[in-house]
Order: structure tokens, then sequence, then C-alpha cells
């Protein structure tokens, strides 16, 4: 089996894990988003926003979904704002009211003292607060929020390259093992053959060699490993190929993980030889190690 390096995989797996934190200063206040990511099934996502931007929310999760198939997100946004955001007014007609009963009331009394401006201001009511147009605040949020995405995904890109690089080296470990217990079958067979004979010369001096010959096809077709071998090569090439497609693959991967499982238990459980035995637990170390890595990518 002939060793075919991957070319252009790196750039297209994808971890499940990153973080990134984008902060700016504007006129309303500062803001600053940050998203972690994990492993998960699914994406799952958790968003926290003030009060002032919840009305981003509905967009913010519609771009998670566009540009990411797996994961668990919290993402956070925080906003210190420099002043308020809305606008104070009188409440004129209220003060009219209150002026002119306030001088109603004093005429009645003989009172001469006056309404005082701050007593004014304490009337329940009297100052409102106007509503601010908090749109261009809101767009500057999510505009923050795409170069924060940007960087998590970028982040998530690092460590797949990482991932991937892990991945590849198991698969060459895979193949080497295969290639050695490959050349080493006929060996083995003969082996096993001889042994038998042995037994058999042992136990009795006269034994059918054609009933021998059938009993030795047959044992030999429970024994043979040579399929196995083989799918483990395929699966191996098939790892590498899923590697090279620009889309999420994780779940794929994980699919093969256990195909390659198969075929170690079933080489270890035909063995009839120390060496293969021996194959076959290593393979299934390896094959675990890369099930681990592959829990990770998206």
């Amino acid at each position: 089996m002939l060793h075919r390096p991957i070319r252009g995989y790196l750039e297209m797996v994808h971890s499940m894990t990153g973080f990134a934190r984008q902060e700016r200063n504007t006129e309303w206040g500062s803001l600053s988003w940050e998203i972690r990511s994990l492993n998960h099934r699914y994406l799952d996502t958790g968003i926290r926003l003030p009060d002032e931007l919840r009305l981003i929310e509905p967009r913010v999760r519609e771009r998670l979904a566009a540009r990411l198939s797996r994961g668990k997100l919290e993402c956070s946004l925080r906003f210190r704002p420099q002043q308020s955001c809305a606008s104070l007014s009188i409440n004129r007609e209220l003060a009219q009211q209150v002026i002119d009963l306030s001088k109603e009331i004093k005429s009645m009394l003989g009172d001469d003292s006056s309404l005082r401006s701050q007593e004014l201001m304490r009337w329940p009511g009297m100052i409102e607060e106007g509503e601010a147009d908090l749109q261009p605040l809101r767009e500057a949020a999510l505009e923050l929020f795409e170069l924060t995405l940007d960087e998590l995904i970028a982040s998530r890109a690092r460590e797949g390259q990482r991932l991937g690089e892990l991945i590849e080296q198991r698969c060459q470990t895979v193949e080497q093992i295969v290639n050695e217990v490959t050349p080493r079958l006929p060996e083995i067979r003969q082996a096993l053959r001889g042994r038998i004979q042995k037994r058999l010369a042992d136990a009795t001096e006269n034994y059918d060699e054609s009933r021998l010959e059938q009993e030795m096809v047959y044992l030999f077709s429970k024994l043979d490993v040579d399929e196995e071998l083989d799918r483990l090569g395929m699966h191996v090439q098939e790892i590498r190929d899923i590697l090279q497609r620009d889309e999420a693959v994780g779940r794929r991967l994980d699919f093969l993980m256990q195909e390659l499982n198969r075929e170690a238990n079933t080489l270890g459980s035909k063995s009839a030889a120390l060496d293969t035995t021996r194959s076959s637990v290593d393979l299934k170390v390896v094959i675990e190690q890369m099930r681990e890595q592959i829990q990770n990518i998206e």
C-alpha cells in the first residue's frame, strides 16, 4: 500500500474549540464582544446582550447559523455608555398646570412666596426621558460582531490545522501497521500449516492428506484477514478524502472511526499468530487516539 500525501486539507478542517474578543469605542460608548466555542454534537448558541441592544439577537443567531455548523457557543456583548443615550425634556403642559395651581393656592393663602424651579423639577412626571435613536448603535454592534466571528473562525481553523496534522500522523501509523502485517501473512499461514501437520503426525502415523487439505482450506478461510487489511487501507484513504472537503466533516470522520475499529477487532479475532494480535492492539490504540482528536472537529 502506497502512502499518498494529503494536499490542501489543512485549510479546510476546523476545530469546534476557539475564542475571540473584539472591542471598539464609539460615540455612544464602548462595545466589547466575546465568543467562546466548545465541542458539541450540534450548534448550541447562548447569547447575552445589554438591554439597549436586545433587538439584534435574531440577526446574531442568523449569522452564527450561516457560518458555523457545530459547537457550543457562548456570545456576550458588553456596552459601557459614555452618557445617557436618551434626551431629557420638560412636560410643559404639566409644568404650566402646576404653576397655575401654585399661583391660585398662594392667592388664596395670601402667601407671596414663589414656586422654586427645583421643586417644580421634582414633581412626578415633570421631566420626561425621550427615546433615543439606537439604530446606529445596533449597527455598530453588529459590525463588531462580524469581526469577532471572523476572528473565532480563524481561531478554529488554526486549531483544525493542528488536528489535521495529528490525524494524518495517525493515518500513516495505521498504514505502517498494515504494511508490516501484509507481507507476514504467507509465513503465518505456512507456520500454522506446519503446526497442524506436526500435531497430526504425533497423534497418528496415518492421516488422510486430502482431508487435511480440505480442513486447511476451511481453516485458512476463517482466519483470512486480507479483506480486513484492504478495508483498513481504504478507510484511511477515505479519511484523507473527507479531510479535503470544504464542509463540516466531523460526523463522517466519527463514523469512519467505528469502521476502522471494527476491522481492527476482526483482525484480532482472526489472529493466528502473536504478531497479528499485537498489530490489532496497536491499531485499536491508534484509532482511539484518532477518535479523540476527531471529537474536536466541526
